[in-house]
């Protein structure tokens, strides 16, 4: 699953031609979680406090590019590196 942003130690996936609502998936350590992009909402999984509202921030902030890149994911095409929170 290609990473599309690292900060704190959270990655950031998608998949290409992922299930619907869009998506992306979310690790720190052993934590994982589904985030619905249009919402920022968790859809499955649990993360730590902390690092849960620094994610969905991060969601808020490049819901564009994030929809970019699910629109590419559907279409097979090459996903967009986005930048991390500083």
């Amino acid at each position: 699953m290609p990473i599309i942003s690292e900060f704190y130690g959270i990655k950031i996936m998608m998949f290409w031609n992922d299930h619907y609502p869009p998506h992306f998936h979310a690790e720190y350590g052993e934590n994982k979680i589904l985030v619905d992009i249009e919402s920022a909402t968790v859809l499955k999984g649990i993360f730590p406090s902390k690092q849960l509202k620094l994610v969905l921030a991060w969601c808020e902030i490049h819901k564009d590019e994030l929809m970019t890149n699910w629109e590419n994911g559907k279409g097979n095409n090459q996903f967009i590196r986005i930048n991390p929170l500083i």
